[in-house]
């Protein structure tokens, strides 16, 4: 059955497969901890039923294994045509469409398969309460790396996790030892030390956070350390030295979206709410919204902009959205002020 189930796997496109036993997640507790001290922000969703997350035996009743599942999304080192200037980054997994809807089918079909062998099962993606990465290293895929990034010996960090919950009993495989060794390049990367100590992350810090889950106004005392991230930051992948392995995603969903990356980041203050969701369709960005979105677009041009993106901007400053409007006159004080707020005259952060 095991070897069946990871042939399986294989068919569907995964880039490895194991399996661990249910029962508690091994960091249930540090997971509490973690919510009394208030490092999820406004996460509320994880502070729902915890038991559930903590063990998937209350989730699935009868569940007696966890099978781990990982795809390859490396999608190469730069998403913009030959010519384009930059000016942004967007973290690598959402530089095409969103992977919920790839491994949602995936995951149906291997549901349907498991359910021919006599098993009931849930399978998640991010989407339900399993504390993925303790039992993906339980079962061998890899370990939790010091930036909670799951690190994988072949796939380095570029990799979505796939859980599938069973009642049917498999094998478990043996567990990986940690790999990190010494190594701390992820928590002297990040630009707001929001890896407050190794594999402990404050999100109410994390710039993945703050443009993505972050709702309202971004704190200024971040605004500046945000740079040219406009979606997310994969600065603590990025240094990590196992991607020395990585290889390009077999899926060309993950690859680049031109008509994205072809785009100058002025031009991105001009969509409107059908040419927002009509660019990012299918996109995980869809669902940040114009306002939020246009947000992210004010800060990174407030860090890296110059005189020729004020017009604009002052535009922008007169949107009826006041989370727009704000963000858009703070980016245009950075611009039309270069000593104020630590920008050099030349327009870039310090």
């Amino acid at each position: 059955m095991p070897a069946a189930v990871k042939a399986l796997a294989a068919g569907l496109g995964f880039d490895d497969c194991r399996i661990a036993a249910a029962g508690p997640a091994p960091h249930a507790e540090v997971f509490r901890q973690w919510l009394d001290d208030g490092c999820h922000g406004s996460m509320a969703w994880l502070e729902r039923t915890p038991e559930r997350r903590c063990d998937p035996t209350v989730v699935l009743p009868g569940c007696r294994s966890v099978i781990a599942l990982a795809i390859n999304y490396y999608p190469g080192s730069s998403p913009f045509p030959a010519g384009h200037p930059g000016g942004f980054r967007i973290a690598k997994y959402a530089w095409n469409d969103d992977y919920h809807d790839l491994l949602d089918g995936k995951l149906r079909a291997f549901d349907a398969a498991l359910r021919e062998r006599g098993g009931l099962q849930r399978c998640y993606t991010d989407t339900g309460p399993v504390l993925e990465r303790d039992f993906a290293t339980a079962a061998g895929l890899g370990w939790n790396g010091k930036s909670t990034v799951q690190i994988h010996r072949r796939l380095g960090t570029w990799f979505f996790l796939a859980e599938v919950l069973t009642t049917l009993e498999l094998p478990p495989d043996p567990a990986l030892s940690n790999h990190c060794g010494g190594c701390t390049r992820c928590l002297a990367a990040c630009p707001t030390a929001a890896i407050t100590a190794p594999h402990r992350v404050d999100a109410r810090r994390c710039i993945s956070y703050l443009t993505i889950e972050h709702q309202g106004a971004i704190p200024e005392e971040f605004r500046a350390a945000i740079g040219d991230r406009l979606y997310g930051c994969d600065e603590c992948l990025e240094v990590c030295p196992w991607n020395r392995f990585a290889q390009l995603s077999r899926e060309l969903a993950f690859h680049a979206r031109p008509g994205i990356f072809g785009m100058e980041l002025r031009d991105l203050l001009a969509l409107d709410d059908v040419a927002f969701r009509s660019l990012f369709a299918r996109s995980p960005i869809k669902r940040l919204k114009r306002p939020r979105f246009l947000r992210n677009v004010c800060v990174v041009l407030g860090n890296t902009g110059t005189a020729a993106d004020l017009p604009a901007l002052r535009d922008t400053a007169a949107d009826s959205d006041p989370l727009i409007a704000e963000h858009a006159a703070w980016a245009i004080g950075r611009i039309s002020n270069p000593s104020v707020g630590g920008r050099e005259k030349n327009g870039l952060p310090k």
